[in-house]
């Protein structure tokens, strides 16, 4: 017979540490618990010298205390939570850059930001589920919210609601980024530089059709009314499909390509040079974005350089707007675009 032996008795739980308080930080600073607290939470309002504000903040990093969110919420009216929902398209080097940007400079104006996926949702169904966490204010990128989401929001506390796509949105706030200014860019350039029948890739990706289909639709109207013509290339992001386009590309009989933007320009001219496809001699090639890669290349790859706001003036916005919930909803066109000519055009 097999003896299952007797577990180990328990050991017995560890003191458990009290939670330090504002009180224990005003104590060991020497000041009020009023001035930790308009020293934490950098109250504008208010004079404090910066040695007294310098023994606070030691003061609290010595007895690890950190401001109570919800608490200070109570005391605002509002949250100081900026929702910011999980993009549902692939996302590039360029776009990160923007989003850091914005994610510091709303920290130092005293948000907490926060990035939220919502898997399964879409649309106004998601923003049910962003106003559960009731953020002061919401940053939408892409196309998909409505009024009615909007409106949701709004209900549940949002004092700003900010949408980063091509439309306006009814009762939100809009940067409007329209593409087609990036597709026009390149292809007056490819047209001024001779090229006749000029090929536009689409990427196969989900949710990138909000951004490719007003750049293709940029370089149509970029040479309407000429002798060029525009050929529409479905492309997935695999060496595969890339490969698959370059071995018929004569028959296509271009003699240009705008690429949708700079990774899709890296991956088709590889497959293009392997082909034995001359760059730029038989086919000029135009990215977009500006990546330091597209220098690398040889040869090296002309691009649209996409002309974004700063993080900082989104902020001010963001900020302006959380002040002020009752103002008008403002609408800015925040996005330009300038070819930068290199070798491959």
């Amino acid at each position: 017979m097999v003896q299952i032996p007797n577990p180990p008795a328990p050991a017995l739980p560890a003191p458990t540490r009290s939670v330090p308080t504002s009180a224990d930080v005003a104590r060991l600073a020497g000041v009020s618990r009023a001035t930790v607290s308009y020293v934490l939470n950098n109250a504008r309002a208010v004079r404090i010298s910066e040695p007294t504000r310098r023994r606070v903040r030691e003061a609290a990093r010595e007895l690890g205390y950190v401001p109570h969110a919800a608490a200070r919420s109570l005391r605002a009216g509002h949250s100081r939570m900026v929702l910011m929902p999980a993009p549902a398209f692939p996302v590039g080097p360029l776009y990160s850059r923007f989003i850091n940007e914005l994610q510091a400079a709303l920290c130092l104006l005293d948000y907490t930001v926060v990035q939220y996926g919502t898997v399964g949702a879409h649309d106004d169904e998601a923003a049910r589920a962003w106003a559960e966490l009731r953020p002061v204010a919401v940053l939408v990128p892409g196309a998909g919210l409505g009024p009615q989401g909007v409106e949701v929001l709004k209900r549940s506390g949002a004092r700003a609601v900010v949408t980063l796509g091509p439309e306006t949105v009814e009762g939100a706030h809009a940067l409007l980024m329209d593409h087609d200014v990036v597709g026009y860019s390149a292809g007056a350039h490819l047209f001024d530089t001779g090229r006749r029948r000029i090929g536009v890739v689409v990427p196969e990706e989900a949710g990138l059709d909000t951004f490719s289909a007003p750049r293709l639709a940029g370089v149509r109207a970029a040479v309407r009314g000429t002798d060029a013509t525009v050929v529409e290339l479905p492309l997935a992001h695999e060496e595969e499909a890339a490969a698959g386009l370059a071995a018929r590309w004569r028959e296509l009989g271009l003699d240009a390509v705008f690429t949708y933007n700079d990774e899709y320009a890296m991956l088709l001219m590889r497959a293009l040079q392997d082909a034995g496809i001359r760059i730029p001699e038989e086919t000029a090639v135009v990215g977009a974005d500006d990546l330091m890669l597209g220098r690398l290349l040889r040869p090296r790859l002309s691009t649209v350089r996409l002309e974004l706001p700063s993080g900082q003036e989104l902020a001010d916005l963001v900020d302006r707007a959380v002040r002020e919930p009752g103002a008008a909803p403002e609408a800015h066109k925040v996005l330009g675009a300038s070819v930068i000519r290199r070798e491959s055009s």
